[in-house]
């Protein structure tokens, strides 16, 4: 299974968000390293979210990233 790389607009609205590939790759590391580097690219203070993940296909990953998540709970002693 590859993993690819998306570029991911940040928006307050899960549905609203807007991906683009902008890697695939068949090992960990080069997809990693790649990711790094994207990301230290754009800056702390840019809205884009650069994401990986694994999926069967690329219809998959944007599935499992377009997915809204529930937030942790964060407890007391975690703070």
């Amino acid at each position: 299974m590859p993993y690819y790389v998306f570029k991911m607009q940040n928006a307050e609205l899960a549905i609203l968000k807007q991906l683009e590939l902008i890697g695939e790759y068949e090992k960990f590391k080069d997809a990693k390293k790649f990711a790094r580097e994207q990301r230290a690219a754009l800056g702390e203070d840019s809205d884009i979210t650069i994401k990986m993940t694994l999926a069967d296909n690329q219809l998959m990953a944007e599935e499992m990233l377009m997915e809204a998540r529930e937030k942790p709970i964060v407890m007391e002693h975690e703070k």
